[in-house]
């Protein structure tokens, strides 16, 4: 229902961003050139960028071809006034029978793939934005077969 749902998820997805941090950015804070998106307003209350890479910068990239020129958010709601996309994410939710799935959720998933891709847990850290690494073990969930294969990997350097 609100056409910057796509580029918002895609963006949380590929960032680990929170709900918050993407809804207040502003075009002025996104670097298309440098690939990067800086958050002025984060939960921790320090500034903190991004990379925008691959799918997302090209997501991104059209999504400003098309953005609103009465309002600087990046995400805005359908009047340009704030942010209001929960309802549509909600709504997208529904409408493909998902449940017990939260936005917040995104992030986490952000976090196991970037794990599961081979980010260490000070790098987890440094993207997600979190003081500690407590923090990070509570949302990089990593999946039995990766951790299965990390296990095989290692047998077979020590015993073959």
């Amino acid at each position: 229902s609100n056409p910057a749902l796509h580029p918002l998820v895609v963006m949380a997805l590929s960032t680990g961003a929170r709900y918050g941090e993407l809804t207040d950015l502003r075009w002025v804070d996104v670097d298309f050139k440098r690939r990067r998106a800086t958050f002025q307003v984060t939960k921790n209350g320090e500034r903190r960028a991004v990379q925008i890479v691959g799918h997302a910068h090209d997501t991104l990239s059209e999504w400003a071809k098309v953005r609103r020129i009465d309002c600087d958010l990046v995400f805005p709601n359908r009047t340009g006034k704030g942010h209001t996309l929960r309802v549509a994410f909600y709504k997208a939710m529904e409408t493909a029978e998902v449940t017990g799935f939260r936005f917040h959720d995104l992030r986490h998933t952000a976090a196991s793939y970037l794990a599961m891709s081979g980010a260490t847990v000070s790098e987890l850290a440094e993207i997600l934005g979190h003081k500690t690494l407590q923090m990070v073990k509570r949302y990089s969930h990593l999946t039995e077969q990766h951790t299965t294969s990390i296990v095989e990997k290692m047998n077979a350097g020590i015993f073959n």
